[in-house]
């Protein structure tokens, strides 16, 4: 297995790299080494260390151990800028260019042509089409760059990053808004920069798109080196199984929890979906049963888990609640019907950090409520003490900063503020992720109470183990669709991997 390690062949390298966040690891001694004229993907779930790698190999964080390594001489980049100067490009997912100006001004912007102190507009054109032209894009140019689609917008943030920098290319994401015809043009552009010798670093949460574009693969995992390794000899099954941890050739076959005997679904949510987020999918919950989604990050988890919210309205299918149907037209209408939700982002979209302990848990019950229904303080107290007496919350105080309290702890606050809204249905999206060990186990233990106690959930999340642990029936997502929904004995870690992995229809290997 190559590791990515040292030697003069790499252009680009990371030798034993580490990065601290506070208490958080982030990476942990990484090699990582890109060779020109390839393309290499870098893959992982949240939390691997992807954006922290790709940051120190930028200029954009430093290393606190290990060394950046460029033509075999170490390097030290104080920011993005000078990464640049070197010949280090990044485009994102997100095109930073301006797409009120022209084409031509974004390509060769803040380095213009002038003569006399003035910008040359007509040869900033002419240069923009030669260059635009090598990739085989042909544009008006003087037209503004946001009257083209995302896809071109990638195309010509490219040509800005090769044209700036041309040694080493990073693409984040580039794919992530794109339909399959604007990523196979995408593509052309990226064969033809590989052709050129260029350095290319591809992330993705698609995998087909890595088998189809990349020559290696480096997987992270917990900000660990896994491996990297040829594409041309690993299957998607390899890739996943590194990914995820999970050996499916040794995985015992652990089944999940019995499920429910047949009769009426509490919630069925038919034919549902969101244009360019997720494909149309049909899911039903019975009361007592929890329903796990598995999946790849990128594969359409979390965007099913906002249209079942109503933070996405649907734009197909129904939604029934106890066999009546109902619209979701936004979160409040899905709380009126008695629907929680617990985000994957607990810092940017569950905890309001600078409230307390006590004003986390009781706010999306006192909205429920209404204003008019204010809780006194009393009331408030006796609440928080109650759920976090259930749910183990440590805390020195309920009036204490939310955001002064550990991962776990903070996870479990917005479990609280679910619960104490008395919900019929609840949805969990990676509630275990980033927490230590015993608020894990807690976590854990709540679903499985929960359900005992007659709730239904739905939860998605990348520990296979504990989807197998608790889920009577399991969803499987990839690429933005619902492929799969295992039952019975068929809820093991291999045939999940085995579903995840499956070769999409129309496509070889």
């Amino acid at each position: 297995m190559d590791h990515g390690g040292s030697g003069t062949e790499f252009v680009l390298e990371a030798r034993g790299v580490s990065k601290i966040f506070g208490q958080h690891r982030a990476l942990d001694g990484v090699n990582f080494g890109l060779r020109s004229g390839e393309v290499h993907a870098l893959l992982g779930e949240n939390g691997a260390g992807k954006s922290t790698l790709i940051k120190i190999l930028t200029g954009a964080h430093q290393p606190d151990a290990g060394a950046v390594v460029l033509d075999g001489v170490s390097v030290h980049f104080r920011d993005p800028l000078e990464a640049q100067s070197y010949g280090i490009g990044t485009v994102y997912q997100e095109v930073n260019l301006l797409p009120n100006r022209s084409v031509a001004e974004n390509l060769f912007l803040g380095h213009q042509p002038t003569r006399f102190g003035f910008v040359r507009k007509s040869l900033i054109a002419r240069n923009a089409r030669a260059l635009l032209s090598r990739y085989g894009l042909d544009i008006d140019v003087e037209a503004e760059l946001g009257s083209y689609s995302v896809a071109v917008q990638q195309i010509v943030a490219i040509c800005r990053a090769v044209e700036l920098s041309g040694k080493v290319l990073v693409l984040d994401e580039p794919t992530a808004s794109l339909d399959k015809h604007e990523v196979d043009r995408l593509f052309d552009v990226i064969a033809k920069l590989k052709a050129d010798g260029l350095a290319i670093v591809f992330i993705t949460h698609f995998l087909d798109q890595v088998f189809a574009i990349a020559d290696r693969v480096t997987i992270l995992r917990n900000g660990k080196l896994i491996g990297t390794e040829p594409l041309a000899g690993l299957t998607r099954t390899d890739v996943v199984r590194m990914m995820l941890g999970k050996d499916v050739s040794f995985v015992p076959a652990v089944t999940g929890i019995e499920e429910r005997a047949a009769g009426p679904a509490m919630v069925e949510f038919d034919g549902c979906g969101k244009a360019g987020k997720v494909k149309p999918f049909s899911v039903s919950l019975h009361k007592g049963e929890v329903v796990g989604v598995a999946g790849l990050l990128g594969s359409g988890r979390t965007e099913m888990a906002r249209v079942m919210f109503g933070i996405d309205q649907t734009d197909c299918g129904e939604i029934r609640i106890d066999n009546r149907r109902v619209e979701l037209k936004s979160p409040a209408q899905a709380i009126a019907h008695g629907f929680g939700f617990c985000p994957e982002d607990r810092k940017a979209e569950g905890i309001f950090g600078d409230l307390s302990v006590r004003e986390n848990i009781i706010i999306a019950l006192q909205g429920k409520l209404g204003w008019f229904r204010a809780l006194n303080r009393d009331e408030q107290m006796e609440i928080a003490g109650k759920f976090a007496e259930d749910l183990d919350i440590r805390a020195h105080s309920h009036d204490m900063p939310v955001k002064l309290l550990s991962g776990g702890n903070q996870q479990k606050v917005i479990l609280a503020r679910w619960l104490a809204t008395d919900p019929t249905f609840l949805i969990l999206d990676e509630p275990t992720r980033g927490i230590d060990v015993g608020a894990h186990a807690e976590i854990v233990r709540t679903i499985s109470r929960l359900r005992e106690d007659g709730l239904a959930l739905l939860v998605i999340s990348s520990e296979l183990d504990e989807v197998v642990a608790y889920s009577s029936r399991v969803v499987v997502m990839r690429d933005r669709e619902m492929v799969a929904e295992l039952r019975g004995d068929q809820i093991t870690p291999s045939v999940i991997v085995q579903a995840i992995a499956a070769q999409p229809e129309g496509e070889t290997a």
